[in-house]
């Protein structure tokens, strides 16, 4: 995999990315949803809603930046692992739906530098939609009236983007599926798979030892998260980007 090829690569698969209407929906719909929800949650949990407060805690029930930002790092974990996984699904399965893919066999960059192209552009996504999250977060916790928020709201906040970033590269095994499935359908499913079980999990009190759940447990809970499920998640995006990679390299047109 030359440098020159991979550079090419990129540059396609980024002038791709910005022309299509999907990721820009997707990050829409993540920072909408993470900002609208984080404060519908609040306001709810400050009125004293005891269903709010049994599902997210006390500190979202505290209200101001303190619930806010909570309540938004939760919203973020399961929201940004959706957006994440449909945006990978639709980046490798659009080759297969769209009949595309037997173009680039035809190609002079090779189909592994093409896989790498794409998860290199998914990356780069993933930061910008991070930063605008954080950037809504507290443009609407303003105009909500919460005041200056406090160095320890900063601080849980600062995790938010971090969040964002983990969680996009714990789905990475999505890219893997979609490609082995040659569709979109078999990497949302992949992605409905990680974000039900690692739910599931973390309510049952089981989730601090699964890695796809990692990311968000370090987040709300920095000093109390599982050491080895966090390094276990590290090696996650690097397994599947190797397994992924090996699969665009061996792929063939009549299976």
């Amino acid at each position: 995999m030359s440098a020159g090829g991979l550079g090419a690569a990129v540059s396609v698969e980024g002038r791709k990315l910005f022309a299509a209407r999907v990721p820009l929906a997707t990050a829409i719909l993540l920072v909408v949803g993470v900002t609208a929800i984080g404060l519908s949650t609040t306001v709810a949990a400050e009125t004293g809603s005891p269903g709010v407060v049994a599902k997210l805690g006390p500190l979202v029930a505290a209200g101001g930046w303190p619930g806010y930002v909570n309540a938004a790092l939760q919203v973020t974990a399961a929201g940004s692992a959706g957006a994440c996984g449909i945006l990978l699904s639709w980046t490798f399965g659009r080759e297969f739906s769209e009949g595309t893919v037997t173009g680039l066999f035809a190609l002079p960059v090779s189909r592994g530098a093409i896989a790498a192209s794409k998860l290199i552009v998914y990356l780069a996504w993933s930061v910008v939609a991070a930063v605008a999250v954080t950037i809504a977060l507290f443009t609407v916790g303003l105009l909500a009236g919460f005041g200056v928020p406090e160095p320890a709201d900063l601080g849980a906040a600062a995790r938010l983007p971090v969040l964002v970033v983990l969680t996009s590269s714990v789905v990475v095994p999505v890219a893997w599926v979609a490609t082995l499935s040659r569709g979109l359908l078999g990497g949302i499913a992949a992605t409905i798979a990680l974000v039900v079980s690692a739910q599931v999990l973390v309510f049952s009190g089981a989730g601090s030892w699964y890695p796809p759940a990692a990311p968000a447990l370090w987040a709300l809970d920095p000093t109390g998260a599982n050491t080895v499920a966090v390094a276990v998640a590290f090696a996650v995006p690097v397994v599947f980007t190797g397994l992924t990679l090996f699969a665009w390299r061996r792929l063939q047109l009549d299976r």
